[in-house]
């Protein structure tokens, strides 16, 4: 049997504090505030739900309620009201 993983080999994992603060949020269905890099390494600020934070393909990602995922490594801030 062959396993097909794909290793996200330049991610750093964040902080827990980090990675609860976002799971609580999502959990309380609380709005909040995301500036994150992009795919193109551009700058990106939302305002949005976060409707779950999981581990895939050797990473930490949050999923928001529009289907944006984002991964927890290129989130630069986070704010919640």
């Amino acid at each position: 049997m062959t396993l097909n993983i794909k290793i996200m080999s330049n991610y750093t994992p964040v902080s827990s504090k980090l990675y609860d603060r976002l799971r609580a949020t999502a959990t309380m269905n609380k709005e909040c505030n995301l500036t994150y890099l992009n795919d193109n390494n551009e700058h990106t600020k939302v305002r949005n739900f976060i409707v779950d934070v999981y581990a895939a393909d050797g990473a930490d990602w949050c999923k928001l309620k529009d289907d944006t995922v984002i991964r927890l490594d290129k989130i630069e801030n986070f704010e919640v009201d």
